[in-house]
């Protein structure tokens, strides 16, 4: 690989950094606090690679390239570039759900409860609300809240979103029993938009022992994948 193919190589992975920056792909990796971060790495390694090609230039005409070859492999530094412009992952879903144990952590306040009536929640808003608040905050009030379905060994389903600190990488669960009124065919990885209201009774996530709370669900419907399919709630 000479400086002009690294230099290529350079260019359009910078390019597909501003291509996922600039577009929602970047949510599919990383949180969205980090796209300015994303965006300026993408022009770094743009300029960084037409400034390789322009060095390589005024040495030709000075006669002094030279021939140094490079290990083959070294073209397999292509495989994630190729990885990251052909094939956009969807956001973990159920089967990383069902795996790990929610994430849901006892939160230092709880602030006033939007306006609405359904009232619009975040699972992890609800989910500490009714686990660590005892629902104390969401008695006599309805409340609306989106999130994908997961589907237990056993059928029992969960309301879910993962929640991260950083990117993709460190994703983790925070799961909603639902009770109620539900739809007669559950489809996991469905996303869908449940109003209903609080019910005390609590589960125990099989795989940490952490809380997981029930919701009664009033009805359902199904929604589109939102834009940004990961809950950044504890980071706010």
């Amino acid at each position: 690989m000479n400086r002009h193919a690294q230099a290529a190589v350079m260019f359009l992975l910078g390019a597909a950094l501003l291509h996922a920056g600039g577009t929602g792909l970047y949510l599919r990796y990383v949180k969205a606090g980090l796209q300015p971060l994303l965006l300026a790495s993408g022009v770094v390694l743009v300029l960084a690679a037409l400034a390789t090609v322009r060095y390589e230039r005024r040495r030709a005409r000075r006669h002094e390239q030279h021939s140094h070859p490079e290990p083959r492999i070294s073209w397999l530094l292509l495989l994630p570039l190729l990885a990251l412009i052909l094939v956009a992952p969807p956001a973990l879903g159920s089967y990383s759900a069902l795996r790990s144990g929610t994430a849901l952590q006892k939160p230092y306040a709880y602030g006033p409860l939007p306006a609405g009536d359904p009232v619009p929640l975040s699972v992890v808003d609800y989910a500490s609300r009714a686990a660590y608040g005892h629902g104390r905050s969401l008695h006599g009030r309805p409340v609306r809240v989106t999130g994908f379905l997961a589907l237990d060994h056993a059928g029992a389903p969960y309301l879910v979103r993962m929640a991260l600190n950083c990117c993709a990488a460190d994703a983790q669960p925070v799961k909603i029993a639902l009770t109620g009124t539900l739809p007669p065919v559950l489809r996991p990885d469905a996303w869908l938009e449940v109003t209903g209201g609080y019910t005390p009774r609590l589960a125990r996530d099989p795989v940490n022992g952490g809380p997981v709370p029930y919701l009664s669900v009033t009805s359902a419907r199904p929604v589109p994948v939102p834009h940004d399919p990961y809950d950044e709630t504890w980071n706010n």
